[in-house]
């Protein structure tokens, strides 16, 4: 029992840390921008963003593309296009939604 409470307790939260995300974050960037793996900036880690938004939007595209350090290219979403990247970005680089 406590581990279905568990179970639900964490769909939950994964719920609510994607709230208003576009649909391509919980299957292509969830899993390192959520926890920072293999040096990933964080999702809504606004100083860790901004350096990387001072390259301009282009290059970030370009970098997702291309894959960059750990992240492979495409950043896992092969179907994206640089409309849903940029959204991506923009959505990862805000601060965290209101709850």
């Amino acid at each position: 029992m406590k581990k279905l409470f568990a179970a639900m307790l964490m769909s939950f939260a994964v719920g609510a840390i994607a709230d208003g995300a576009p649909p391509q974050y919980q299957t292509s960037c969830f899993a390192c921008h959520s926890t920072g793996a293999a040096g990933a900036p964080k999702a809504h880690d606004v100083a860790a963003w901004e350096p990387r938004l001072a390259k301009g939007m282009p290059a970030l595209v370009a970098s997702v593309r291309k894959g960059i350090n750990a992240m492979p290219p495409t950043g896992m979403c092969a179907t994206c296009t640089d409309a849903d990247y940029t959204a991506l970005i923009e959505f990862m680089a805000a601060p965290a939604p209101a709850n």
